[in-house]
């Protein structure tokens, strides 16, 4: 009987999280890992997800937003915990930054007047307040606050938008409507 996730920290005494979600997936490549960590730096997230994880959670989230995560997980999404997903946000920002600086075909100055441009055509206007929050790196329960609506809702607009956007995960449509000016940064 193979497990529906695995939940793993990415410290481990003989093999660590990343080298064994590799090796999990090589032989179980359907396996849905999830890996835990108290380390919050962008190259910790980036080899993880690079690795075929599903996840990636820190240590000091609250058992209700870690089983919200496991539950993403286990139905076939993906979950970053919100806390990194601002910190890669700002990597993708820098990268982004760091390119039009080097790309001499564009200009700096022109891609600074980039328009900010709503998916109306894909996305209900709430769709896009949720999108442009997560974003901002905001929780399930952050967002809820923010618009005054109930954190299931927000799980469902946010099952919608990945839908819509045909991508896996919250991290995967953030960074598409970053790409696409759908979102302010």
């Amino acid at each position: 009987m193979q497990p529906d996730v695995v939940l793993m920290d990415i410290n481990m005494p003989k093999l660590n999280g990343v080298a064994a979600t590799e090796a999990i997936l090589e032989t179980n490549p359907e396996a849905k890992i999830i890996i835990l960590s108290i380390h919050d730096e962008e190259a910790y997230v980036f080899k993880t997800l690079q690795s075929g994880a599903s996840g990636y959670l820190l240590k000091e989230m609250d058992v209700d937003s870690l089983v919200e995560a496991i539950s993403v997980v286990a139905h076939g999404g993906a979950y970053v915990h919100p806390k990194v997903t601002g910190k890669l946000i700002d990597e993708f920002r820098r990268m982004r930054m760091e390119k039009e600086q080097h790309d001499m075909n564009r200009p700096f100055a022109a891609m600074a007047n980039i328009e900010h441009q709503i998916p109306y055509h894909l996305l209900t206007k709430r769709e896009c307040e949720v999108l442009q929050l997560m974003a901002e790196g905001k929780s399930n329960r952050a967002i809820g606050d923010r618009l005054y609506i109930s954190e299931k809702t927000v799980k469902n607009h946010v099952s919608n938008i990945l839908q819509k956007m045909k991508v896996q995960d919250r991290t995967q449509a953030v960074v598409e409507a970053i790409k696409s000016g759908w979102v302010r940064i």
